[in-house]
């Protein structure tokens, strides 16, 4: 057997193998026996079928079977003891010639194998790093206790005065001011979404059982969804059928009421008595927000990271051609896609190789620094993820029976899984590369965090 590679521009490689009959006689040997213990033959015992039909019947699947066997150990074996640097999986190549498997040995086997782009990078502590640090002032805790009072807040419709600066709902009877024209109960609208001044102002001062006549044709002239909804005509109704006035006899009024920063708050965020006066329940706010933004600080520096690394490294060749083969690939094994692969793969081709250079850029400096990623930093990853998640709906004190619930139904998801793992293995290499570069510290609000991200981001997708 002989075995060859060729690489004369270092990211395609063409690996040949050629075998003899006797790299495979004895395998095809052993087959044929196994199916013989195995063969049920009319007129034979199993097991004592002559060894001449045998062959006759099973003998080209055995060197199928053989030969295919022996390529795939051998092409493995020698990317392996070579050490080749491969991306996706080894192609048959374009340049295959039909094998003609009946006939005897050699039998050609090509390879297509997209190889890796060789670079070095090294990070010492004479590259600095921008790292921001995010300060959690008055103002921010400020914004947190609001959201918690809003999330805890409850509807109150005893309300007896219409104030358009709570946001209030309004129920009513509304009625069409033309013969025959639309009656309907109960229904609800907020003045202050109302895109007329003239007429939002009408409801302005009015309480509870105050009728008001209104048009909402020109309450509403750019949506007519709105006024469908309001005048409930359903899909069909045509809303310029209905273009005069309207009254509306206010039967109700409910109010948004924030929670009082009390101690009854205090035990719904963060469970009975575990904080008991508005100094520790801003001193724990505080505490939350630090751990919650040192996830966005941590998370900025990775994103700077790989802008300096990748700079740091400059443009690398891909075998761009090979690439797309093996997108495309894997894209016709998507039994669900019904688009053209060829069309997906060009459209999405930049972004993958965006992120296939990253990945390679992010392993190496990964392995120089000895950064692994085991099982329990992608579940602790999972369960920061979820707690994140819950925490959006003012819900921090979930019972961990219920999270481990819905964590355990999310780690069934592979897409998920991978994006932990990859945040996983950005937040260790974060940690570790603080200690290893030197890093330019930045104290921020977060409001200006929020704006330099978003600055980064546009130019970044420009």
């Amino acid at each position: 057997m002989k075995v060859s590679f060729e690489n004369p521009d270092k990211v395609n490689g063409l690996l040949t193998i050629t075998v003899e009959e006797e790299d495979f006689k004895n395998d095809v040997e052993k087959k044929l026996k196994d199916y013989r213990k195995r063969a049920n033959i009319n007129g034979f015992r199993p097991g004592c079928a002559p060894m001449g039909i045998i062959k006759k019947q099973f003998g080209l699947s055995a060197k199928m079977d053989a030969v295919d066997s022996l390529v795939s150990d051998t092409l493995n074996k020698y990317i392996q003891d070579n050490k080749i640097d491969m991306l996706g999986r080894p192609l048959p190549s374009e340049k295959q010639q039909p094998v003609e498997i009946e006939k005897e040995a050699p039998y050609t086997f090509m390879f297509d194998i997209a190889v890796a782009p060789e670079f070095d990078i090294q990070l010492d502590d004479k590259d600095t790093v921008d790292y921001y640090d995010i300060q959690v002032d008055d103002a921010l805790i400020d914004r947190q206790v609001a959201a918690f009072q809003r999330s805890n807040g409850h509807r109150d419709n005893t309300v007896k005065e219409y104030d358009p600066t709570t946001n209030d709902i309004l129920k009513g009877d509304l009625r069409e001011l033309t013969e025959n024209g639309i009656v309907e109960s109960g229904v609800t609208l907020m003045p202050q979404y109302i895109k007329v001044d003239d007429q939002k102002k009408l409801f302005e001062g009015s309480k509870l059982g105050d009728v008001i006549t209104f048009n909402p044709r020109k309450a509403y002239p750019d949506n007519d969804a709105e006024v469908k909804s309001l005048l409930r005509l359903g899909d069909e109704g045509d809303p310029n059928a209905h273009t005069g006035d309207f009254t509306f006899q206010i039967t109700e009024i409910t109010r948004f009421v924030p929670a009082e920063v009390n101690q009854e708050l205090f035990d719904n965020i963060y469970g009975k008595d575990e904080v008991k006066s508005e100094e520790e329940f801003r001193a724990k706010i505080k505490e939350g927000l630090s751990q919650q933004l040192r996830g966005d600080e941590e998370f900025q520096f990775v994103v700077d990271l790989r802008a300096y690394a990748e700079n740091k490294v400059g443009e690398l060749t891909f075998p761009d051609a090979l690439l797309k083969r093996l997108l495309v690939e894997n894209v016709k094994a998507d039994k669900d896609n019904k688009e053209n692969p060829e069309d997906i793969v060009n459209r999405s081709y930049e972004g993958s190789l965006k992120a296939l250079r990253w990945d390679l850029i992010r392993n190496k400096i990964a392995l120089a620094n000895k950064v692994t990623v085991k099982d329990e930093d992608v579940r602790a990853i999972a369960i920061d993820t979820a707690r994140a998640q819950f925490a959006q709906y003012g819900m921090t004190n979930l019972p961990d029976e219920y999270l481990q619930k819905y964590l355990n139904d999310m780690m069934k998801r592979r897409d998920f899984v991978e994006a932990c793992a990859n945040r996983a293995l950005d937040m260790k290499l974060a940690a570790k590369l603080k200690t290893v570069v030197t890093l330019n510290h930045k104290e921020v609000s977060l409001d200006d965090f929020n704006k330099m991200v978003e600055e980064k981001n546009n130019q970044a997708q420009a």
